[in-house]
């Protein structure tokens, strides 16, 4: 009876995970329990925020036209949001997740449910937590497949395998970040980086933790690489073998080989390995370290995992191979590697590059500082304390969201509406720093009618020392059109723009002591924002937010908030 009986919860189990029919897609339902869990690494246990008990959390799969209906129920202590990175939102920014921008945080034994839809979109991309530092346990792969019977614009590959980078603190990040915005200081870095939670050999105690990526000869395998880390951009390569980059960010790129690559927090690259044609007898490492342009403390630290040819005769004291990774603040590897980057710009998949631009902006990216508090010590340049900007305004986070405020009319208060199209003083931004570096604080917004198309130039300040951003925006794609080093020249650099087929991400590097220039059309109406992705400089401040008013057709308006949304 009683494997009857299982039999039966299995099959209940099993269709309950079955897709329900929907017009145009399926719709997919997902249960997210936000719960703590015991995890080691690295002989330390530590009970940590989780989805679902899993460390990194639990992998979405959906195809183009799919509508996700995703329930998240918080059973733990800390506020939580979910962000789902990379997906366009059209019209559905309720469901974007950062905390304060779209919506309230879920509170301790509340629901709610994100309810969007895939449009137009097919890759690797992933889901974060976006609320204080959660994402360091809280985050998984969001996997699109293309619509059925629409083949990839590459080799069908025999196994689909992500890879998903982290990072692991042996404490808390909820304290570590508690404690610098308390002391004013830089925060603690992790303790190791990891492939799908896994530190791996190099690291004490933790050789059993070790990420095996199992291959067979004379095959190839598409590898949806998500840098999910925290703080930090990380080069890639397998030992002897080179990888063929085909995808980024969810958008197919002109493939082209490399034996390295490198990703910045908030960017997916997907890439395709071709196993050697019989088995070598060896093992190859996979590994995986930081890039580092700033002057603080960082994780120098190497990730690594195992490639292994499965062989029908056991091996053992096989040699290992290892990969040759690029210096820590190799620069000019990453420029020329993120300049192979191009659109497909084919018939099936264009890149529709805006030609006309409404909108010039000019925003300078970088740190500083603000003053500490009277009769308190900070551990900030000079006893001030660490701040970040855009144009020189740090972002105040509100207490109540700013997608709400704007949809109810009920912005006085909340947010100003006058965010500068470009700094206030101009100073060599990437010469000799000014004598002042304090920054300004304020919630301000940059208002966008419906369709307008922005070119948006972000500027490297060498305040407190250059450094490179991995810039993220919310709700749309754009094109990365040009990039440079120095001060952007408004005369001479727009010549060499790439308007036929640049890259289209959803996040960008500004180069260490440089600029970046990206188009896009503000076709989403809602309230976006727009953020530095390494997290201890969001913290600081290195954020803002974008609002985008509804259009005149009734297809251009943002729809109304759901039933369930939450309250702050």
């Amino acid at each position: 009876m009683g494997g009857l009986v299982g039999i039966l919860f299995s099959l209940v189990a099993i269709t309950s995970l079955l897709p329900v029919y929907a017009v145009g897609g399926t719709t997919r339902s997902y249960e997210f329990n936000i719960k703590l869990q015991n995890v080691t690494r690295l002989c330390h246990t530590r009970s940590m925020v989780t989805v679902n008990g899993k460390f990194p959390g639990p992998r979405i799969v959906a195809r183009e036209g799919d509508r996700l209906l995703i329930k998240v129920t918080n059973h733990v202590s800390n506020n939580i949001t979910i962000h789902w990175h990379g997906i366009r939102q059209l019209r559905s920014g309720w469901a974007d997740g950062p905390a304060y921008i779209t919506q309230c945080p879920i509170q301790t034994g509340q629901s709610y449910v994100y309810n969007y839809t895939v449009v137009g979109q097919r890759g690797t991309l992933f889901w974060h937590a976006h609320i204080s530092w959660l994402r360091a346990s809280v985050y998984g792969p969001l996997i699109i497949l293309p619509k059925l019977h629409v083949p990839y614009p590459f080799v069908k590959p025999y196994k689909e395998v992500p890879i998903i980078f982290g990072e692991w603190f042996n404490t808390d990040p909820e304290a570590i970040i508690a404690q610098a915005t308390q002391t004013g200081g830089g925060p603690n870095v992790s303790d190791a980086y990891t492939f799908n939670g896994l530190p791996g050999p190099f690291y004490n105690c933790s050789a059993k933790d070790t990420f095996k990526l199992k291959v067979k000869p004379n095959k190839t395998y598409l590898l949806r690489l998500i840098n999910a880390a925290l703080n930090d951009e990380l080069f890639f390569s397998i030992a002897n073998h080179t990888l063929t980059v085909v995808e980024a960010d969810a958008i197919y790129v002109k493939p082209f080989d490399t034996e390295t690559l490198v990703i910045a927090p908030g960017q997916t690259t997907n890439v395709l390995l071709k196993t050697q044609s019989k088995f070598p007898g060896a093992n190859f490492l996979i590994s995986a370290r930081p890039y580092v342009t700033g002057q603080g403390t960082f994780d120098n630290s190497t990730v690594a995992g195992i490639l292994e040819y499965e062989s029908s005769i056991p091996m053992k004291n096989l040699p290992l191979f290892k990969p040759t990774l690029p210096s820590l603040n190799d620069t000019s590897f990453v420029t020329k590697f993120s300049n192979r980057l191009r659109s497909l710009a084919s018939a099936q998949f264009p890149a529709n590059v805006p030609q006309k631009v409404d909108k010039h902006l000019f925003f300078t990216i970088g740190l500083g500082t603000t003053p500490c508090a009277k009769n308190k010590t900070c551990q900030g340049p000079n006893g001030t304390r660490f701040a970040a900007s855009i144009n020189n305004v740090s972002f105040v986070q509100p207490s109540v969201a700013l997608l709400q405020s704007h949809f109810f009319d009920q912005s006085k208060g909340v947010y100003s509406p006058y965010f500068p199209i470009s700094p206030l003083h101009w100073f060599n931004y990437t010469g000799t720093p000014p004598k002042i570096t304090f920054v300004s604080n304020g919630t301000k917004v940059m208002v966008l009618p419906f369709n307008t198309s922005v070119e948006l130039v972000m500027q490297d300040t060498s305040i407190l020392g250059v450094e490179s951003h991995p810039l993220h925006l919310h709700g749309f794609n754009f094109f990365v059109v040009g990039q440079g080093f120095g001060n952007y020249n408004p005369k001479k650099d727009p010549k060499n723009f790439n308007l036929v087929d640049p890259v289209e991400r959803n996040t960008v590097g500004v180069p260490s002591g440089g600029w970046v220039a990206i188009r896009f059309i503000a076709d989403n109406p809602g309230v976006w924002f727009m953020h530095c992705h390494l997290e201890v400089h969001t913290s600081w401040g290195l954020k803002m937010a974008w609002l985008v008013l509804d259009g005149k057709l009734p297809n251009q308006k943002l729809l109304p908030p759901p039933a369930d949304l939450t309250k702050c």
